[in-house]
C-alpha cells in the first residue's frame, strides 16, 4: 500500500468516526430533549392520554366547535411527538379520576362539566361568570380580587394550567385550557406548543396557572397572545368573599 493510498484510507476512517460521533451526539441530545418533553407532559413512550372536549348542546352526537377542533389538533401533535396515544372523550362521559393518565381538558366551565369540576377542586380562587344573560360581566374571570372582562373580538382571556392531584411522583398531570371563547382555547394550546420548553425549565414538574390575553382575535385569530401573568398562587388560594369593588381589566 502506497503512502497516498494509506492517507486516503486513514482520511476515510477519520471521516467515518467523526460522522458516527456526530450522529451519536445528535441522537443523545434529541433523546434528552424528548425525555424532558415527555416528563413535562407526563407522556412516556406508548402511554395513553385523554382529550376531554365539549359536547354540543344541539344534539347527542359529539360535535366540537371549529376552534376547539384546531385546539385538539395542536394537542394531538404534542402527544404524537411524545410517542404517546390519545383518546377523545366528551366532558359528560369522562367519569373517572385523574393522575393515571395525562389529561387535556378544553373549554370553559359553562359547557364543560369536567372543567368545572377541576376548577372547583384544584383552582378554587378562580370564578367564571357563566350567567347566560347579557351583561358586562358575562364570561368574566375573577381570580383573587381581580376581574377580567370579555370584549368579544377585542380582548379575551384564557387560563392555561398544569395541575396535579399530589398522588406522588408517578402522578400524571392535567392540563386545563379554560377560555372565554373557543378561539382562546386554541390560542392557549398553541401557546403551550410553542413555549413548553421554557415552561418546563421554569416550572419543572410543579403546578402552574397562567392567564393569557388574546388580542384582537377578529383580525388576528388565535395568533396574538400576551401573558398577563402567573396567577398560580391566587388561583389555588380559597376564593375571597364576593365584593363589588373588585378590580376590572378592560381593553384600552
Amino acid at each position: 500500500m502506497t503512502e497516498d493510498v494509506r492517507n486516503i484510507v486513514l482520511g476515510v476512517i477519520a471521516a467515518g468516526i467523526s460522522a458516527a460521533l456526530g450522529w451519536l451526539a445528535r441522537s443523545y441530545l434529541w433523546r434528552r430533549k424528548l425525555r424532558r418533553r415527555q416528563a413535562f407532559f407526563g407522556l412516556p413512550d406508548n402511554s395513553e392520554s385523554l382529550l376531554v372536549v365539549n359536547r354540543d348542546a344541539g344534539g347527542p352526537e359529539l360535535t366540537v366547535k371549529r376552534h376547539d377542533v384546531f385546539a385538539l389538533l395542536e394537542l394531538s401533535a404534542i402527544i404524537k411527538d411524545c410517542g404517546a396515544h390519545a383518546q377523545i372523550v366528551a366532558h359528560d362521559t369522562a367519569q373517572q379520576g385523574f393522575g393515571e393518565r395525562t389529561e387535556f381538558c378544553v373549554g370553559g366551565p359553562a359547557s364543560n362539566r369536567r372543567m368545572a369540576a377541576h376548577m372547583h377542586s384544584l383552582l378554587p380562587g378562580v370564578r367564571v361568570n357563566t350567567d347566560p344573560e347579557p351583561g358586562p360581566d358575562r364570561g368574566a374571570f375573577q381570580i383573587g380580587s381581580e376581574r377580567y372582562r370579555l370584549e368579544p373580538g377585542i380582548t379575551e382571556y384564557v387560563l392555561l394550567a398544569r395541575l396535579t392531584a399530589g398522588q406522588g411522583h408517578g402522578s400524571r398531570p392535567v392540563f386545563l385550557f379554560c377560555g372565554q371563547l373557543p378561539v382562546t382555547n386554541q390560542a392557549a394550546t398553541r401557546y403551550l406548543a410553542r413555549h413548553h420548553e421554557r415552561l418546563a425549565r421554569k416550572h419543572g414538574g410543579n403546578a402552574f396557572a397562567l392567564l393569557l390575553k388574546v388580542v384582537n382575535s377578529q383580525a388576528y385569530g388565535p395568533d396574538v397572545v400576551e401573558l398577563v401573568g402567573d396567577v398560580t398562587r391566587a388561583a389555588q388560594a380559597p376564593a375571597p368573599a364576593a365584593t363589588p369593588r373588585a378590580s376590572s381589566h378592560r381593553a384600552k
